[in-house]
């Protein structure tokens, strides 16, 4: 028996229910507080929020954690265009007296403070607080800010982190570039990015269910980048399936060689989406784009 797909994506294009959502704002909190309480960390220059798909809202249903950056202000990480900035904004420096891994350190006390040995679990990359009745499972990640200097008066402002094992030797990324261009796509498709990417994210879960390698692989971050990258004339349809397609259709003969998306960003369109070392390829997206093509049937 055939599928209703369109009922199927009205229901996977609709956000996280208000419970989930609250218990995703109460982890928020809760980090904010361990922050507040610890004497270490009360006076630093800290900014907590949240980022990934619940910060930009296009997380699905009964995701499983929520990605929080606990972002300190006190030292930064510098990156510039050529030695001649460089050596021009060397005149300012101050030496930092606090550094990255004092920083992880005391944030680890905290949250142990707050939350209690047994429910924080230190990884390479984040801390795992683990989910009760209040509140869902948190990934909680340590940053210095990021500095993209463009010339001598001017940087983007993004965020860095140094893994424990340094693979890789650090991670830089940009959530409120990343947040305001969803945003403004959104604004463009009439809201329809956001809720055509939790559909292809939903769709993308079930066909890893089912055991579709392609699916398997691919990040929920490159589907959203992939739904950012298809033109917003894709998105001109008062229902989904045929919306579906149309996007499905778009990227993946764009995808077919480099010609047409090699210039394709992240959504903070900071960052290149198909080159460098990113943990995907043009191929794998676009194996991922054929199948969900086929898993739905269009013709």
């Amino acid at each position: 028996m055939a599928r209703d797909w369109e009922s199927i994506f009205t229901t996977w294009s609709q956000g996280p229910s208000a419970t989930e959502q609250q218990k995703a704002e109460n982890a928020e909190r809760q980090i904010r507080e361990a922050i507040k309480a610890s004497e270490k960390l009360k006076n630093r220059d800290i900014r907590v929020f949240t980022q990934g798909s619940y910060r930009n809202r296009v997380n699905v249903r009964r995701d499983s954690d929520v990605d929080i950056g606990v972002l300190c202000f006190d030292t930064y990480f510098d990156e510039y265009p050529d030695d001649n900035v460089k050596a021009q904004l060397a005149k300012s420096f101050i030496p930092a007296t606090y550094h990255y891994a004092t920083f992880k350190n005391e944030l680890e006390e905290a949250l142990v403070a707050r939350f209690g040995r047994s429910s924080v679990t230190r990884g390479s990359k984040a801390f795992d607080i683990k989910a009760n009745t209040y509140r869902v499972e948190s990934d909680v990640s340590a940053f210095f800010e990021h500095r993209r200097y463009t010339s001598a008066t001017h940087y983007h402002s993004g965020v860095e982190m140094i893994p424990d094992d340094y693979s890789p030797p650090r991670i830089k990324n940009w959530p409120e570039q990343h947040y305001q261009n969803g945003v403004t796509k959104n604004d463009q498709t009439l809201r329809r990015y956001k809720r055509v990417t939790r559909i292809l994210k939903t769709l993308s879960n079930e066909m890893a269910s089912n055991g579709i390698q392609s699916a398997i692989d691919a990040p929920s971050f490159l589907i959203e980048c992939l739904a950012f990258n298809a033109g917003n004339e894709c998105y001109n349809h008062t229902s989904y399936k045929p919306m579906i397609r149309h996007v499905l259709a778009a990227l993946f003969n764009d995808t077919l060689t480099e010609a047409k998306c090699s210039e394709w960003g992240e959504v903070n369109e900071l960052k290149y989406l198909f080159r460098g070392s990113q943990p995907w390829t043009r191929q794998s997206a676009h194996q991922f784009l054929s199948d969900a093509w086929d898993y739905i049937g269009f013709e």
